[in-house]
């Protein structure tokens, strides 16, 4: 599976993920082979580039969840990226609770763990896919801690604006993860420019402030852990913010290459109780598919395994087998505990392909 940008594109090449309008209707499906009109369309539609399948490649697997989650990450990306102008520039919110709404009610009552697939971001596009899948994982972290309805409102909305201050930074600081003295500089002017506009233009302003600016506080406490019993203070929406904007600023995929894997976010989450609400990282492990079935992993002794068994009291210790000798290893008890999993291993969208029916067939799944 290869990442063609829009103006790379050729007739005949074949898609690998379905395509879809703001309003969610499908364009193109699936291993649909693109036409001269298509790749017009594609660049009207303003996509800064899609997946295509190599030649002889075959079509990965995709659940139903899998493509609504594309489905719904399009029109929310185009959603917000509308409503976050709109309050830049006329200082007042049209269709903010209703975004808040939608997402809570797409991914703030699952009853089960969702693959969170991360799409490739330019400059141009980066904020408005990175505030939707901040406040797509707050609402699955909100629902998992079992707050009331209006909390996971409040926390859901604060994720959606809580970059708005940089929306007109340079894209170069927009995009970074680590910033120099002078670009925090600009990022906390900002960022307090935001608060007020908050403050005016949001019907709960002075709460999503609040969450805002006491989940930038707690990101900063990463500089110095031994301030951390100061996170006793945030409210839980803080909190909940901090570990979603964290964890979708590791894992989000560029051009550059900067994203790191799923399992190294986690164990940096979970590295600093001090800054990362335990509770928080402890919802959003059990909301998202981390180390599943058919993951293949890299062991801290050299050898590349597959996952067989999850282990849901510590996602980090499943049951693997070793490519090697196709012994079976369950990192879970203690006579392995010098095994580690270092990373895993995966294709450039970061789906995996195996034969799950297998898998339970032999008892694995």
């Amino acid at each position: 599976m290869l990442f063609v940008k829009t103006e790379d594109l050729k007739v005949d090449m074949r898609l690998a993920r379905p395509i879809y309008n703001k309003k969610g209707v499908l364009l193109f499906d699936r291993n649909t082979k693109l036409t001269r009109a298509g790749i017009d369309m594609v660049r009207n539609f303003g996509l800064f580039g899609i997946y295509i399948l190599e030649p002889a490649e075959p079509l990965p697997p995709m659940s139903p969840d899998d493509f609504e989650f594309e489905r719904f990450q399009t029109m929310g990306v185009f959603a917000i990226q509308e409503e976050l102008e709109r309050i830049r520039m006329d200082r007042k919110q049209q269709k903010l609770q209703n975004i808040a709404n939608m997402i809570i009610r797409g991914y703030g009552r699952q009853d089960h763990k969702i693959n969170f697939y991360q799409n490739l971001r330019s400059g141009e596009d980066y904020l408005y896919k990175h505030s939707l899948n901040v406040a797509i994982l707050c609402a699955l972290i909100s629902h998992h801690m079992n707050l009331y309805l209006e909390e996971q409102l409040l926390v859901v909305t604060a994720a959606i604006v809580h970059d708005i201050g940089k929306m007109n930074l340079p894209k170069e600081i927009v995009c970074a993860t680590d910033l120099e003295p002078s670009q925090q500089s600009q990022v906390d002017s900002a960022l307090a420019a935001a608060g007020e506009l908050m403050e005016y233009a949001l019907v709960d302003g002075i709460a999503v402030k609040r969450v805002c600016l006491q989940a930038e506080r707690i990101k900063k406490l990463i500089n110095n852990a031994a301030n951390g019993n100061e996170n006793l203070k945030f409210v839980t929406g803080a909190k909940i913010l901090a570990v979603a904007n964290r964890y979708d600023e590791m894992t989000g995929m560029n051009l550059n290459g900067a994203a790191r894997s799923e399992v190294m976010a986690i164990k940096e989450l979970q590295s600093l109780p001090q800054v990362y609400d335990p509770k928080a990282v402890a919802a959003l492990v059990h909301s998202i598919k981390i180390l599943f079935p058919g993951v293949s992993v890299e062991l801290n002794t050299g050898e590349k395994a597959l996952v067989l068994v999850e282990n849901p009291q510590n996602i980090l210790r499943p049951v693997v087998l070793c490519f090697r000798d196709n012994s079976i290893i369950d990192l879970s008890i203690k006579v392995n505990s010098d095994v580690e999993i270092v990373d895993i291993m995966k294709t450039m969208d970061n789906r995996y392909i195996m034969d799950i029916e297998k898998l339970k067939e032999l008892g694995y799944y």
